[in-house]
């Protein structure tokens, strides 16, 4: 008899990067894309009915990033494992991946070389990351794990946070969160205040520090 598929869920904003992952994923016996989503909003939506195995996970997508779809997945699933799937290393970054729950850090740069290895890791509840990966993460222990501004707000407000940096209106936040701009307006005052921020200009930059969106 022989064993079940490994199911795997691709979330990436691009198409031509889903549709290279799917063709290199395929090509493994044994393992099957069970779907492919381009939001964040969507992985959080589809990933309880496809129940897949391994999800690759792009951070930066847009109306909800990565960080905060694997945070809430993991809520759900915690079985599924996630692979970050990114352009981008920062040591911030890393820490941030790791404490969302995902077990694997992977830079687009490397995927021919490493998403192979990465997924067979994740089959088997290991973590995996690269040696770029590994100098970030050991000079941030050499620094000490500093805590980010990040982990003071709540999964809703990050979600407000992203929506607002990446120039949406209320009337849009409304409509993505399914609340009144009444609401909406509220929770952004009240976020602004918390972050001590004047302005959206801040809390831009604010997003970008934390990872919330990418520059």
């Amino acid at each position: 008899m022989n064993p079940a598929p490994v199911r795997i869920l691709i979330a990436d904003d691009h198409e031509i990067v889903r549709e290279g992952l799917r063709a290199m994923i395929q090509r493994q016996p044994g393992w099957e894309v069970c779907g492919d989503v381009s939001t964040g909003r969507e992985v959080v939506a589809e990933a309880p009915a496809l129940n897949p195995d391994i999800i690759v996970m792009d951070i930066g997508m847009p109306e909800l990033n990565g960080l905060d779809a694997t945070r809430q997945i993991k809520r759900v699933l915690p079985n599924t494992e996630v692979l970050i799937f990114t352009a981008n290393e920062t040591e911030e970054i890393v820490r941030n991946v790791f404490k969302a729950g995902a077990k694997a850090y992977l830079l687009k740069s490397d995927a021919n070389q490493h998403l192979i290895p990465a997924i067979e890791a994740l089959c088997k509840h290991r973590t995996y990351f690269s040696s770029k990966v590994s100098e970030l993460v050991f000079a941030g222990y050499l620094k000490g794990d500093a805590r980010t501004d990040d982990q003071s707000l709540t999964a809703r407000e990050r979600e407000m946070v992203q929506l607002v940096a990446e120039g949406n209106t209320s009337k849009d936040i409304a409509q993505v969160l399914g609340i009144s701009v009444k609401t909406v307006e509220t929770h952004r005052a009240a976020v602004m205040r918390k972050l001590k921020l004047n302005s959206v200009a801040d809390l831009v930059r604010y997003a970008i520090r934390n990872g919330i969106i990418l520059a």
